[in-house]
């Protein structure tokens, strides 16, 4: 049994409990500043994304915005497996840019299996945001996201920085580029692991609850949104984006 307390003391201890989530809040707003502060690297390949509208550059993404969010989606070329975890983080989304688009922030996932895999996974889970392939590319390996047999052979494939010991073909991120009225672009910022959950905004939810994740291991009840009981049948056709 949790504690149960009087009104008055509940009101006490939440009082205390609000001085520490105003100190974590002005701490958030400060690492969210030196965040915006860090230098950046102009890119200087031509990388080429197959996409449901032909042939485009890492430019051409950005449309008429000049800041580009890139999830990179765990979608490895020759496997029917979906990361449950990247589909997780997907499900929020178009939510997310229906607003952020107008705020000069284009969207993009891209993966590097051929774009009729990723097709096939879109229109099943009925994503409307941009996807794109990056199949045959260097990009997810300049990225951090893909790794070679040599790589993983040697357990050091520097993901997230060198922190995180993961050995697989592919893994997720984020990351974030920016265009200058030139049309330079140029690599300001990518998280990978747990850099990237408070994206998910399932899981702020469940934080402000008593069971909180309620986990027995790290996101395991996820499932793809049409895998949970009594879900509704697959989504045929994705909304264009």
């Amino acid at each position: 049994m949790h504690r149960v307390v009087s009104r008055e003391q509940w009101i006490a201890e939440r009082q205390q409990l609000l001085a520490e989530e105003k100190v974590f809040t002005r701490q958030r707003d400060a690492l969210g500043e030196k965040r915006r502060a860090l230098p950046w690297v102009k890119v200087d390949k031509r990388y080429a994304f197959d996409t449901r509208q032909g042939p485009k550059t890492l430019a051409d993404l950005f449309g008429d915005r000049s800041q580009l969010a890139v999830y990179h989606f765990m979608l490895t070329p020759g496997s029917d497996h979906i990361c449950d975890g990247c589909a997780f983080l997907a499900d929020h989304i178009d939510a997310a840019r229906q607003h952020f688009e107008h705020a000069d922030l284009a969207f993009a996932a891209v993966s590097r299996a051929p774009l009729g895999r990723i097709e096939q996974v879109r229109q099943r889970m009925g994503w409307g945001f941009t996807w794109v392939s990056s199949f045959g590319t260097d990009f997810n390996y300049d990225y951090g996201v893909s790794f070679t047999d040599a790589q993983i052979a040697s357990g050091q494939t520097g993901y997230n920085y060198g922190t995180t010991p993961y050995a697989n073909p592919d893994r997720p991120g984020t990351s974030v580029f920016a265009k200058d009225a030139a049309g330079q672009v140029f690599h300001t910022y990518s998280a990978y692991t747990r850099g990237s959950e408070h994206l998910i905004g399932a899981l702020n939810w469940l934080d402000l609850t008593p069971k909180g994740r309620n986990e027995n291991g790290v996101m395991s009840w996820v499932r793809l949104h049409d895998e949970y009981d009594g879900a509704p049948p697959a989504c045929c056709h994705a909304a264009a984006g």
